[in-house]
């Protein structure tokens, strides 16, 4: 009679926990801590249901946050691979950003951590291990990273401009930083190596943008010399009764608007969020209002401020200041 197959390793509910809160991953460490040994590790990866990503970092299959988008989960999981492969280490720079739930980074993210006496060690792989001194740290989802004031000022000299501001922009409208820390933050980078090449890029961050496509939007306008009037206008119909808030808006001397939608693909991709966005364009289409649509994507390359300049030197556009508190209500 044949041998009877090996029943299936049960992985303990404590690794699976890990693993759905880092993307798929966890570290020797974390198993052991659970309970697994290094030879049941062997045992799954030699099984094919794991495998080895780094040395001490193991995917586990696991669907990790189902909550993200494609390219959120993939940051996230090249932010969350630096402390994993580096017992005692804490993620810095634009990888920290991502564990703190700030948005704006590239869609590639370096893996990166320090260790925070200074101490220097030599990286491996894809992750950087920079020597930076650290005071403080947080564990965001139980993962170490530089607090967002430290993040950022870390993260700023690494990235180009857009995402460096959509950075920023993120980390002050979502309140991960406050308007003195963000001051603070600004203050320190301006003291390191390039800031102060760097130092517009700080005085044009706008915590009012709900996204990294509005900032990109923001900022190429602004280069083509029609930086917008208003940002999030509430607009109101005939009767008073708010019907949107629009994400960029210009004021034309006739007494009309150029209103613009900004959207983000994760957020605007499905059919239902489509059929939303165009009863929402035809509540605020009037008389004496231009509405136009554009994608994370034009706003990026410079096309939607290409369309938008087009449209106001057609209509003899000029900078306007409206007062605090303007509402732009629809003509019946």
């Amino acid at each position: 009679m044949g041998s009877m197959p090996a029943r299936p390793l049960a992985v303990p509910d404590a690794v699976r926990f890990f693993a759905r809160s880092q993307e798929g991953l966890v570290s020797a460490r974390q198993c052991r801590r659970a309970g697994l040994t290094g030879q049941q590790v062997h045992r799954l990866v030699a099984s094919g249901r794991w495998s080895r990503v780094l040395r001490g970092v193991y995917d586990t299959g696991e669907p990790g946050d189902l909550d993200l988008d494609a390219y959120d989960r993939r940051r996230r999981r090249s932010a969350v691979l630096g402390p994993l492969a580096y017992p005692g280490s804490v993620a810095t720079g634009v990888a920290a950003l991502v564990l703190h739930d700030v948005q704006g980074s590239p869609q590639a993210v370096t893996p990166e951590v320090t260790f925070p006496d200074g101490t220097p060690r030599r990286g491996a792989g894809p992750v950087v291990v920079r020597r930076m001194p650290l005071r403080r740290h947080a564990s965001p989802m139980g993962v170490p990273c530089a607090v967002v004031e430290d993040a950022l000022v870390q993260a700023v000299p690494t990235v180009g401009r857009l995402h460096a501001v959509a950075l920023m922009d993120s980390a002050r409208q979502r309140r991960a930083i406050g308007r003195a820390t963000f001051g603070r933050a600004a203050d320190r980078a301006g003291r390191r190596p390039g800031g102060l090449a760097r130092a517009g890029w700080w005085s044009s961050s706008d915590a009012r943008a709900e996204s990294p496509a509005e900032t990109w939007a923001r900022l190429t306008c602004a280069d083509a010399g029609c930086g917008p009037d208003l940002l999030q206008l509430p607009v109101d119909d005939a009767t008073g009764r708010e019907v949107a808030r629009v994400d960029l808006a210009w004021l034309l001397p006739d007494g009309g608007a150029l209103l613009t939608e900004v959207d983000g693909e994760a957020v605007h991709g499905t059919l239902a969020a489509l059929h939303r966005d165009r009863e929402r364009q035809n509540r605020i289409v009037g008389r004496r209002t231009i509405v136009q649509r554009f994608t994370g994507g034009e706003a990026w390359d410079g096309t939607m401020a290409g369309r938008v300049r087009e449209v106001l030197t057609a209509e003899r556009w000029h900078p306007q200041a409206p007062a605090p508190g303007f509402r732009l209500r629809l003509q019946p």
